[in-house]
């Protein structure tokens, strides 16, 4: 059994006789009583247990802990603590941006490593520009948000609590000094404005969702029997059928 020894929340600690079969986060929550980072689905689908290594956000689920050594570690009691909140975990109570709070510190350290990736400017999956993505708009922090699953579907006021610490940072104006030096016109997605600097500003949060799916019913389907009827009925009732 390896002896390691692991930096998290800038702190050392010594793990020995550590089978290398455990995962990062049974590290955390078993051997070192960091609760913190939430078990969810224990697949990496779900993203409770979201943790930065080097500023990076990872599953920690599927995570040999043997494999982070001399990394940097961070979970969400690295991030803040009850009587000194960050910045984001107070725009996510601003915001009323949880319910339960199960998927929270998961949100919270994959909101956190979002700015570092606005800063840099790296795009995402629906970023229209490589080269100069729009990075601020709701659709592109709905997209990379998009690993982290909140059941009690408070999406909305996440996207809220993240525009609202973008504008606190003043990470709007920083990206448009940056994109400057792309001088091609962009209409903004959420205001309609037209801009020089291939940003996206912005305005006042919007809720957005997906575009629904074009659903073409034959003529079979569209028929409704009167058994169909009496099931709807049934089901809106609560009757048991």
């Amino acid at each position: 059994m390896p002896n390691i020894t692991l930096s998290i929340n800038q702190q050392s600690y010594m793990l020995t006789d550590l089978d290398p079969r455990t995962t990062l986060l049974d590290v955390c929550r078993h051997h070192l009583q960091l609760t913190g980072s939430k078990k969810g689905c224990d697949h990496g689908q779900c993203g409770a247990c979201t943790m930065l290594v080097n500023g990076q956000r990872i599953n920690s689920c599927l995570a040999l802990a043997v494999m982070h050594e001399g990394d940097e570690i961070t979970t969400i009691e690295g991030i803040g603590t009850p009587n000194s909140l960050s910045d984001l975990q107070q725009a996510f109570i601003d915001n009323d941006a949880f319910q339960c709070g199960y998927c929270t510190p998961g949100q919270i350290c994959s909101a956190t490593a979002l700015f570092n990736e606005i800063a840099q400017r790296w795009p995402s999956h629906v970023s229209s520009d490589l080269t100069a993505p729009e990075l601020i708009d709701v659709q592109e922090i709905a997209e990379r948000m998009s690993g982290n699953i909140c059941r009690c579907s408070a999406y909305p006021n996440i996207i809220n609590a993240i525009q609202q610490v973008i504008k606190e940072r003043g990470l709007t104006r920083e990206l448009a000094a940056q994109g400057s030096n792309h001088n091609s016109d962009k209409t903004d997605g959420l205001t309609g404005a037209s801009n020089t600097t291939g940003v996206s500003i912005l305005s006042s949060p919007e809720i957005w969702s997906p575009p629904p799916s074009n659903i073409t019913r034959t003529s079979a389907q569209t028929a409704e029997s009167p058994n169909d009827a009496a099931q709807a009925h049934a089901s809106l009732s609560g009757a048991a059928l």
